[in-house]
């Protein structure tokens, strides 16, 4: 037993103190875990677009002083009450949504959207007690989509917790924890292209690279990327793409130049932008007949989608997924074990490296578009 076992520990955080400002480094409290929480010493975290989003406080009520962050590998502490699944010392990976197991949506096998553990980016307390177990001289701080991983010490519930080979190097597979794996996930848990099917990827970002990177491991003959900024296409064939293509650089729907290119469209289409009209053209650019397009970006509130009806009459299918349809707890170790396997490359996705002290680097860095993924690291 872990001699911090039902103790408060002291440890070094990156507090978003404001808006946009820059991450302190301070030294907080983290409280014992309580029933059903996991308590987590962090060693790799990286960064992602949605820590960004939030902490620039875009579109949403702003929660502040906050621990951010929600990539990440480390190695369980203590646990709380009722935790059976997991002991000190198992490696795991913390996970910005969960699977509680017993809602109607953890025991289907069609989806993975769990009633009890769904992302909730307004709340930043832990839901058994609806206190916050983050504090600075008593002043409670705030957590984020339920990991909080810009801390050395961190507290989850167990059902945002995956646990996985302890042989996996975790300053690798902590990516897997949010973009890579819902990128990845939505070509071959959703759009499901056959091996020398043609797909075409909206948007060469994180995830849309990782969608990438997908339909490169289902064996796609052919994949297309769209991006309006030409720079990023030499990255993108480290990811399978086959050909790239700037909307700007054309006078008519990228749609129409996609069907023109591929004899009537492509068999699979994945959107990654979050722009409605990517989505459309998406949808819209797939062959009839069988084609597949599959939305994964977050559109705002008040866009509406519009096509044509005949588009569905004519054997499109059009769909949506979140986190790539992975289940945290069930099929996260199986993603790690396909890079354990080498089926699934990572290294390409990790760009930059920086120790904690450091972390606003990483934010410069992505903010820049240098990086896709910036590992920070925890004991540097």
């Amino acid at each position: 037993m872990s001699s911090t076992t039902g103790q408060v520990i002291k440890c070094k955080a990156a507090v978003a103190w404001e808006a946009g400002k820059p991450l302190v480094i301070e030294e907080v409290e983290v409280a014992p875990p309580q029933a059903n929480e996991v308590r987590i010493k962090i060693l790799f975290t990286s960064l992602c677009h949605t820590d960004v989003y939030f902490w620039e406080a875009k579109g949403q009520t702003p929660l502040f002083p906050r621990i951010f962050g929600h990539e990440a590998g480390g190695i369980v502490e203590s646990v709380g009450e009722g935790v059976t699944e997991l002991k000190p010392g198992d490696h795991v990976l913390p996970c910005f949504t969960g699977e509680c197991g017993d809602c109607h949506h953890c025991k289907s096998e069609e989806s993975n959207m769990c009633d009890l553990l769904r992302i909730n980016t307004e709340r930043g307390v832990m839901l058994n007690d609806g206190k916050t177990r983050f504090s600075k001289n008593g002043q409670p701080i705030y957590h984020f989509v339920g990991t909080s991983t810009f801390s050395e010490y961190t507290v989850v519930h167990i059902g945002c917790v995956a646990k996985i080979n302890p042989a996996a190097p975790l300053d690798k597979v902590c990516v897997l924890s949010c973009g890579i794996s819902t990128g990845m996930g939505a070509t071959l848990n959703v759009a499901k292209p056959k091996k020398g099917q043609s797909v075409a990827v909206f948007g060469l970002g994180a995830v849309g690279l990782a969608a990438c990177e997908g339909a490169r491991m289902a064996g796609a003959s052919r994949i297309i990327g769209i991006d309006l900024h030409s720079g990023r296409f030499e990255e993108a064939k480290k990811f399978g793409v086959t050909e790239c293509v700037n909307p700007r650089d054309h006078d008519k729907p990228i749609q129409e130049v996609i069907a023109e290119m591929t004899d009537g469209g492509v068999d699979r289409a994945v959107e990654c932008t979050g722009s409605i009209q990517a989505m459309i053209s998406a949808f819209e650019c797939v062959h009839d007949g069988w084609g597949v397009a599959v939305l994964v970006g977050v559109p705002s509130k008040d866009d509406s989608f519009k096509t044509h009806p005949m588009n569905f009459l004519n054997e499109r299918t059009l769909k949506g997924t979140f986190f790539g349809n992975y289940k945290p707890r069930t099929d996260i170790p199986s993603v790690v074990e396909k890079f354990m396997n080498k089926e699934l490359e990572l290294e390409k996705f990790i760009t930059h490296s920086v120790p904690f002290s450091e972390i606003n680097k990483a934010f410069d860095y992505m903010r820049d578009g240098h990086s896709i993924r910036c590992i920070i690291c925890m004991d540097a």
